[in-house]
């Protein structure tokens, strides 16, 4: 369970965001890796070389590394999100001839290689996704991905059992399953939940009013189901206010999460595991910094690539989301 958005400011900076909801405990870590890094696939062992620096949290367990979301110096960035009973990994996409990448590592694959969503769209005909078993969930866990860049352009990348499917995402948005057109068109059974609301209305000669504002969304969905999520954040980014300075622009970005974001003990799975926001995440793809807050804080806190980068041959990290709750006391 997650939720991505695509935004820009008032001014134009874009914005890719995201609510990392997961069931299995997980180490996130803010990682550097300077351009010109190499690494090696645990697929089948090839070294891969990134063409770009980047900024992205991560996790590395067992020897195996895997990105959850990242920005690289050109602006380009994307997510990894959850994609129960739809990932079918090679199959048609399989054919001789492609590029097998893991569906471990097809996010830091992807920052190392495009610079822009133009660079991903030429990228994906020629590559088909392995799955690959991750130590954390002991799978090959079920993914796809949401991407986009400075120019604003949003795109959405998913594993079939016909290969991989690219969708061009003008609505900037992307939750977990069903498909990514699925959750598109499902949007028109909402076409009617507006801002404003009726100020009145007679039935049968009795006069109704409003209980007070909001009555226009009333037909939202409710529920953490990843539908109501996509229809409810679908709905927040397309009418809220965007201002112009970037500090205020974090902070709209961050309320406008607080519609998806699940407490711990909302959701609990088959196995007694809670299902909840273990961080959310920001990345102004202009400065290539990063937003963050932990489920257990309360500040947010920032880092950018252009501050920390540097020149060498090692991946370095800036350490977890800080956990700690603070206080500002009157």
């Amino acid at each position: 369970m997650c939720t991505a958005i695509a935004l820009q400011s008032g001014r134009g900076q874009n914005f890719l965001g995201r609510t990392l909801d997961f069931s299995h405990p997980i180490e996130p870590q803010l990682m550097i890796a300077p351009k010109g890094f190499l690494w090696k696939s645990a697929l089948d062992g090839r070294i891969f070389k990134d063409s770009y620096g980047l900024i992205a949290m991560g996790q590395q367990e067992d020897g195996m590394l895997g990105f959850f979301d990242g920005v690289n110096e050109n602006g380009f960035a994307a997510a990894a999100l959850y994609f129960a009973g739809y990932a079918q990994y090679g199959g048609a996409s399989g054919k001789s001839g492609k590029e097998q990448i893991s569906s471990l590592e097809f996010l830091h694959f992807i920052l190392g290689k495009c610079g822009s969503v133009e660079e991903l769209k030429s990228l994906v005909p020629r590559i088909s996704i392995a799955g690959l078993r991750d130590p954390v969930t002991g799978t090959a866990a079920p993914l796809h991905w949401i991407a986009t860049d400075r120019s604003g352009k949003s795109v959405v990348v998913e594993p079939t059992e016909h290969g991989l499917k690219l969708y061009d995402n003008r609505i900037g948005v992307l939750a977990n399953s069903p498909d990514f057109e699925w959750q598109t068109t499902n949007l028109r059974n909402y076409m009617n939940v507006s801002p404003e609301q009726k100020e009145a209305a007679a039935w049968g000669g009795v006069k109704l009013t409003p209980f007070g504002q909001a009555g226009g969304t009333a037909l939202l969905p409710g529920g953490y189901a990843s539908p109501g999520r996509f229809v409810r954040i679908a709905y927040q980014k397309s009418h809220v206010f965007l201002p112009e300075g970037p500090d205020e622009m974090v902070a709209a970005c961050f309320h406008l999460m607080d519609c998806v974001t699940i407490p711990k003990g909302s959701v609990v799975t088959a196995t007694g595991a809670y299902d909840y926001t273990q961080y959310t995440a920001f990345i102004n793809t202009d400065t290539c910094e990063y937003f963050f807050r932990a489920y257990g804080g309360s500040v947010i806190e920032t880092a950018g690539l252009r501050e920390h980068y540097f020149y060498g041959d090692r991946m370095v990290s800036l350490g977890p989301p800080v956990e700690q709750p603070v206080f500002l006391r009157r």
